[in-house]
């Protein structure tokens, strides 16, 4: 069974940008079909933003690159509704949002607004290790 799985922004920015990275592995992962990413306006919208910080030195091209390796295996849900658990992190309440609406498995961050938050969803959050932990489980 193919995972529903809503990544948060700095995850997939590190599986995107970093090719040698600890999270490179990501991107196997989602182009394997080993999961269905899971995006919504309000994520999308973050991650574009996100990859635009001058210090990562991105042109424009160089960003749509990177997300041309992400948005296409990812399913859309137009409308997110709201999630009934509350992030304290506002920035952060997109992803429970679209996890909930998305009927997730998962939510997969490292930020600690989410974490803290593991056990009160319908879906699982935890870190991309646990993550990767978990995969393998599955196999």
């Amino acid at each position: 069974m193919t995972r529903r799985v809503v990544f948060h922004t700095t995850t997939v920015v590190s599986a995107l940008l970093f090719p040698k990275g600890r999270l490179a592995w990501l991107r196997q992962h989602w182009r394997e079909g080993g999961c269905v990413p899971l995006i919504s306006r309000a994520t999308a919208a973050e991650l574009t933003r996100v990859l635009r910080y001058p210090k990562f030195g991105l042109s424009t091209d160089d960003a749509r690159e990177l997300l041309a390796d992400y948005l296409p295996h990812c399913e859309v849900i137009e409308r997110a509704g709201k999630c009934a658990v509350v992030c304290r992190d506002a920035n952060d309440q997109a992803f429970l949002d679209l996890a909930q609406s998305g009927r997730a498995d998962l939510l997969v961050s490292g930020d600690q607004d989410l974490l803290v938050l593991a056990g009160l969803t319908t879906f699982l959050i935890e870190t991309p290790e646990a993550y990767r932990r978990r995969i393998s489980e599955w196999r």
